[in-house]
Order: C-alpha cells, then structure tokens, then sequence
C-alpha cells in the first residue's frame, strides 16, 4: 500500500484489490452512486470490483506519470469513504486528451460531510506542486448539483458547458496552478511518480 498523501481527517492511498473490492462494491456497487457516472459504471459483484481495481492499477502504472485513482481513507476508522482521481480527460471516443481532470466518487454513507471536497483541495494541490500540471479541470453533469457545489468550494472558475469529454453535454469547471490556495505546504505529501 503507497499512501499518496494524508489530509487532517483522509489518508489518500493505492487501491489494494484484494482486500478493498469489498468496500470499493459498498460504493460502485450503489446504483445512487453511480447514478452520474453513466451506465457502465455500476458494478455487479464484489468479484467483478475486484477485477476492475486490478486493471484500474495495472493501467495507472503502465502510464507511470503520476496520474490515477486512490482510494479515500477515513483515519479514524480505516474505512474506505470514496475515490478521488486525477487523469487525463477523455474526448468524445474515450481517447486521452492533454486535459486533467480531478474527480470523487463516495459512498453514499458519506455524503454531505466535507470528504470530497477535503480530498479535492489536496489533489489539485498534489496536480499543481508535484505533477506541475498549469491548469485541473472538474467535468460535471449539469444535474448534479452536489458536485457542482464541491467546485464552488475548491474555487474553481465555471466554463460553461461542453461537449469535447466523453461524449456527453457537461457542465465544465478550472482552476489553474498560480491561484490562491495551490501553493501551500507540501510536507505530508509524497512524490510517488
């Protein structure tokens, strides 16, 4: 297990497929979850999870650039409260773009408590100070209000709508590298790439 970085409340850490796919399903495997996050995203069984974590790891380590997708740890209990990532958007036929994006996922246990936004906050920090990515973008369906309202929290700036990312209308958010807020202290920060 590489733990990527820690927030005051979150371990931010490499998924472990086997002894994760169970509470990784407790969030895929909730269709309320997945609900924008499009038809394939709803996983079917722990097995299946479990497969998808190998291959989502296997993936980020071909591309060894310091992108991918960790799982979000409550300290206190250990438990597995969401994903955040951080990769390269896909255009309209799933193609890498030069466009990064942060993203959540969280387990509907732990809505409405900070979580996203906590484990945002620092992944735009780690894409800016350590990536040195210029620019993070947010991807958003237009009817997802809670998102919407996590971006307005990490101050990102709304573009308007788009069609250029996976082939569906989005609502578009930015933040880049040189505002408030992305250049503080690196110290609990780890440079895995």
């Amino acid at each position: 297990m590489t733990i990527l970085f820690e927030t005051e409340r979150l371990l931010i850490r490499s998924w472990i497929p086997e002894s994760d796919a169970e509470q990784a399903f407790a969030i895929y495997g909730d269709p309320e979850v997945t609900y924008f996050l499009g038809i394939n995203a709803l996983i079917k069984s722990i097995e299946l999870q479990r497969q998808y974590l190998i291959e989502n790891v296997e993936e980020y380590q071909r591309l060894n650039n310091g992108t991918g997708s960790w799982a979000i740890v409550e300290k206190e209990t250990r438990e597995i409260v969401g994903t955040i990532l951080l990769e390269q958007l896909p255009d309209n036929h799933r193609l890498p773009t030069q466009d990064y994006e942060v993203g959540w996922h969280l387990r509907r246990a732990s809505w409405g408590q900070g979580y996203a936004t906590e484990a945002a906050q620092a992944m735009l920090k780690y894409g800016f100070n350590i990536l040195q990515l210029p620019v993070i973008y947010a991807v958003v369906k237009p009817e997802h209000h809670a998102s919407i309202r996590v971006t307005q929290r990490l101050g990102m700036k709304p573009m308007g709508r788009t069609n250029k990312y996976y082939g569906i209308e989005l609502f578009l958010f930015q933040k880049e590298a040189g505002e408030p807020g992305n250049t503080e202290t690196r110290q609990r920060m780890t440079n895995n790439t």
